[in-house]
């Protein structure tokens, strides 16, 4: 059993101590505990994250949502999901057609919007525009919920969205990353509207991979005119003749 630890983050193969945990396991516990908890109470840097985001040649956006702080975000889920009103002031200056709107939020790890979300940009924005897509302006969300890339990417006039947020983390994983993606971007949309790549993070997708399982989606999304349940990663399906 002490094999697998080699090869896997799992928490298996923990020894025992009499009836009990060995101490450095229980400590190690205690502590990925610790830090699931910190990235849930954690607020995001807006700044810093912008002056990451500079050298994407986007315009970037700085967003609230409805939730006026951390403690109300977390108990009402309903105001992360819209924008309040300055961000609506905002985004009606800023509307113009484009092909995708792009949003990272800090959802409930704003160290995995930090982390990830600059790195995974610069490897998707470029690849979109080689593709001929143009990008709209870049939304940078405090206290965001997935469905406020419906408000967003209507807003701005979006044929699809795609929002990076921080995920729920797991013990040992308080910095991954997930990218949802719409088509047709409006409030009222649901999740089985929504497709989505999870836990982006070097221990987990890894960011060149994560960008371009996107990157495909969203090309099929807006040729196929859809998203959600209706859209799967077909890149490796093979049919056999007579099968």
């Amino acid at each position: 059993m002490r094999g697998l630890r080699a090869h896997t983050a799992a928490r298996v193969a923990l020894g025992r101590a009499g009836g009990s945990l060995p101490t450095a396991e229980v400590l190690d516990f205690a502590m990925a505990h610790a830090a699931a908890r910190d990235a849930v109470d954690a607020n995001l840097d807006v700044a810093a994250l912008t002056r990451s985001l500079g050298g994407l040649g986007l315009e970037v956006l700085r967003l609230h949502s409805a939730a006026p702080d951390r403690p109300t975000y977390l108990r009402r889920p309903d105001l992360g999901r819209r924008l309040d009103d300055a961000g609506r002031r905002t985004l009606a200056a800023a509307a113009g057609a484009c092909d995708v709107s792009l949003v990272v939020a800090d959802g409930l790890s704003a160290l995995a919007a930090a982390k990830q979300g600059p790195t995974l940009l610069r490897e998707l924005v470029p690849s979109l525009q080689r593709a001929g897509l143009r990008p709209g302006p870049l939304a940078v969300v405090e206290q965001g919920r997935v469905a406020i890339q419906d408000e967003i990417g209507q807003c701005l006039g979006a044929a699809a969205s795609v929002i990076l947020i921080g995920e729920r983390p797991g013990l040992g994983s308080p910095d991954s990353l997930g990218a949802y993606l719409v088509f047709d971007p409006k409030p009222g949309n649901t999740d089985a509207q929504r497709n989505c790549v999870s836990n982006i993070r070097p221990e987990g997708l890894p960011i060149p991979a994560a960008a371009e399982l996107i990157r495909y989606l969203l090309l099929e999304s807006l040729r196929r005119k859809l998203s959600g349940v209706e859209l799967k990663d077909e890149r490796g399906l093979r049919i056999e003749d007579g099968r």
